[in-house]
C-alpha cells in the first residue's frame, strides 16, 4: 500500500497537465488558452470552447483576472479591410446543447492593462461569470506567440 500512494499522487499531479478542462454546472470549458505577450504589450486575447450539455441556454456575461486591470468580452470583424474589435456588453450566448467557440479573429476574451507579460507555459488565473451557471475559476494556458488553434486540436488532431 505504501508504494501505491506515491503512484496515485504522481498521477494526480500529472493529470492537470494532460487535461485542461473545467466545469460550471452543465457547461464544459475546454482548454482555455492565451498567447505569450511581448514586454510592454498591454493587451492579450483569451480563447476556449464552452459546451452547454444542458437543456437550458446560458450566457458568458463577464470575466475577471488578477493578471489584468480589466477583462472584456470582444468580437472581431473585418470592415473594408480594417480589423475592428468591439466589446460585447451583453455577453456571449451559449444555446442548450451547443458550443460557444472563442478563437482568434472572432469572439474572444480581451485582457486589458496586463500587469506583466504572459510567459509561454504559464497559467493565467481567470474567473468566468455565467448568467445561470455562476462563477468558475479557470486557468488560461499561455501558448507560443504564433498559436492560432486550440492546443488540444494541435496536439490531439481535434475532437
Amino acid at each position: 500500500m505504501r508504494y501505491f500512494v506515491p503512484a496515485m499522487m504522481a498521477a494526480a499531479v500529472a493529470a492537470p497537465l494532460a487535461a485542461h478542462n473545467f466545469t460550471a454546472g452543465k457547461l464544459k470549458i475546454d482548454h482555455p488558452w492565451t498567447r505569450e505577450t511581448a514586454p510592454g504589450q498591454v493587451v492579450g486575447g483569451g480563447f476556449m470552447a464552452v459546451r452547454n450539455t444542458g437543456r437550458v441556454a446560458d450566457k458568458l456575461v463577464g470575466a475577471t483576472s488578477p493578471a489584468a486591470k480589466e477583462v472584456q468580452l470582444h468580437t472581431m470583424s473585418m470592415e473594408g479591410g480594417v480589423m475592428k474589435m468591439r466589446q460585447v456588453p451583453g455577453g456571449f450566448d451559449i444555446p442548450a446543447g451547443q458550443t460557444l467557440t472563442l478563437k482568434p479573429g472572432s469572439l474572444h476574451i480581451m485582457f486589458m492593462g496586463l500587469n506583466a507579460p504572459f510567459k509561454k507555459g504559464a497559467l493565467v488565473p481567470v474567473t468566468l461569470r455565467f448568467q445561470k451557471a455562476g462563477s468558475v475559476k479557470v486557468q488560461f494556458k499561455v501558448e507560443p506567440v504564433g498559436t492560432t488553434a486550440p492546443p488540444s486540436a494541435m496536439t490531439h488532431g481535434g475532437h
